[in-house]
């Protein structure tokens, strides 16, 4: 047979209706199998998004990691503490406190910047791990503005500026006139780049004055020789101070902070005292790695806040020397940023560099 015979003959024996019948067999094939994929993704996706807000949402289902950048007794230590047990009680998860120490803040600060921006690694940071050592050490490993999301500022601490009884000033007027006539002063710090080193230079900056600096290794390392009036003059730590100051080994002159302290409410503040606008405060306060998601911030902000808001909380805060904060993320991001740009002057005025 003839091949177009025989096709001739298939085509006889074939109805169009079986050949359409067996297209579309072969059409609803290929549909099924292109279904059954695009469900498959489409169940993949949807156990996906759930998981991702679920893990979100249900924050945290496992121990945080608090970071204190400081040693363990310091002022940060102990507001970190406080503010672990309040999370924990909060969260219901364990806060778990530890101690990274080292080069002003930097190592701790440097570990939580490049910790993974879940939520379980924060920072207990301050004034100068977030606000100043950027413009202080040359070679720094985190951009504190870039790196981390502020949280909550949870307290501050105030210097007050001290002198050696010897010393005939008893007012903030007096030490400046009594600096402009004699060079003969010096001032005591816990070291260069601190509060206390920064507070003084303020000063002298705002005052026209000068004093010679002698740095300590630790804040209150140089109290025998300020007693002793081998320096005379000191913007100490309030809380370290305020029992020579009780005791009269020390006579306080003014406070750094914008208002009076609790503390010490007879004593003004330097900028009532004849330097308007003077505010030096240390500030400590909880970040976040950058990019943790918005809704774990508001979280950890609206406990922080509602811990903030307790007495028993403020009344252990004061007892530690410090004064509660407060204010939204969004108000505090701008005061991180406000402390940064008034410290980067300071310190480039008066050439203060940390290899």
């Amino acid at each position: 047979m003839h091949m177009s015979q025989a096709m001739a003959e298939w085509l006889g024996n074939t109805s169009i209706a079986d050949d359409t019948i067996i297209f579309q067999e072969t059409f609803m094939n290929i549909q099924a199998r292109g279904f059954a994929a695009l469900a498959a993704a489409l169940t993949l996706a949807v156990a996906i998004v759930p998981t991702a807000l679920g893990q979100t949402a249900a924050y945290p289902t496992k121990p945080i990691r608090l970071i204190v950048p400081f040693g363990a007794g310091s002022v940060t230590d102990q507001l970190a503490r406080t503010v672990g047990a309040g999370l924990a009680e909060a969260l219901g998860q364990s806060v778990v406190v530890e101690n990274k120490s080292g080069a002003g803040g930097n190592i701790g600060a440097g570990y939580v910047a490049a910790a993974e921006p879940d939520g379980y690694t924060l920072l207990m940071g301050a004034a100068s791990t977030n606000a100043i050592n950027p413009s202080l050490y040359t070679n720094l490993k985190y951009d504190p503005l870039k790196d981390f999301a502020p949280v909550a500022n949870f307290a501050s601490v105030t210097n007050v500026l001290v002198v050696n009884p010897e010393v005939k000033a008893r007012s903030v007027p007096e030490l400046i006139e009594a600096l402009k006539k004699s060079d003969a002063y010096s001032y005591a710090s816990g070291g260069a780049g601190g509060s206390q080193h920064l507070s003084a230079e303020l000063f002298k900056s705002m005052s026209s004055t000068d004093m010679l600096h002698i740095p300590y290794k630790g804040g209150s390392e140089p109290l025998p020789d300020l007693i002793a009036n081998r320096v005379q003059v000191m913007f100490c730590n309030l809380p370290v101070c305020l029992p020579h100051i009780k005791s009269g080994k020390l006579v306080a002159l003014g406070v750094t902070s914008s208002k009076r302290s609790p503390l010490l409410p007879e004593v003004p503040t330097i900028s009532e005292s004849g330097l308007p606008g003077y505010s030096v405060e240390g500030w400590f306060a909880l970040f976040a790695p950058a990019k943790v998601p918005a809704e774990i911030l508001d979280r950890l902000h609206d406990e922080t806040a509602k811990l903030l808001a307790k007495p028993e909380v403020q009344e252990l805060i004061r007892r530690q020397g410090a004064e509660p904060n407060g204010g939204t993320r969004e108000e505090f991001a701008r005061f991180v940023q406000a402390e940064h740009d008034k410290w980067a002057k300071v310190i480039q005025d008066a050439n203060i560099r940390i290899e």
